[in-house]
């Protein structure tokens, strides 16, 4: 076969250093717009960046040139030094060291652009944490509560 034909949509979930809740307007639609603009660089489309004030969600398409953890890795680097760069009091802005990757369903897509975009809405229920088991128990991703969090 000539061509490399790639189609992975993945929903990654990350958080702010110990779940600060630091990411707020009016740098949470430009935080958003800049992950979007760095995995378009990265060779992964964006259909949506979401979160709440202590984390981050992102669907994309994963690129076919790089791994996932490079993907990861430079959105969390890029965008932690651009969030530095807005106001003195995000001087101590860092992501945490792990992250949540989980891959969707094209026909579940739409689902999950519904669930990024009501963020607000539903961690007025929830917190990260309760939010982050339920992903991981929905994707059967075995996990020790020790390690999960830092």
């Amino acid at each position: 076969m000539g061509q490399s034909l790639v189609q992975n949509y993945l929903h990654i979930v990350f958080s702010t250093k110990y779940r600060q809740p630091l990411i707020h307007p009016p740098y949470e639609e430009k935080l958003h717009a800049y992950i979007g603009g760095t995995c378009k660089e990265l060779g992964c489309p964006v259909l949506i960046v979401g979160g709440y004030v202590d984390h981050i969600h992102i669907l994309c398409r994963l690129s076919k040139k790089l791994p996932l953890m490079t993907v990861v890795q430079k959105i969390k680097a890029n965008s932690s030094k651009w969030m530095k760069t807005n106001d003195e009091s995000l001087a101590n802005f860092f992501w945490q060291n792990g992250y949540g990757a989980f891959s969707v369903n094209p026909a579940e897509v739409d689902h999950v652009i519904r669930y990024i975009e009501r963020q607000h809405e539903h961690h007025s229920k929830k917190n990260f944490k309760e939010e982050y088991r339920q992903i991981l128990e929905k994707n059967q991703v075995e996990y020790d509560e020790e390690y999960v969090w830092d």
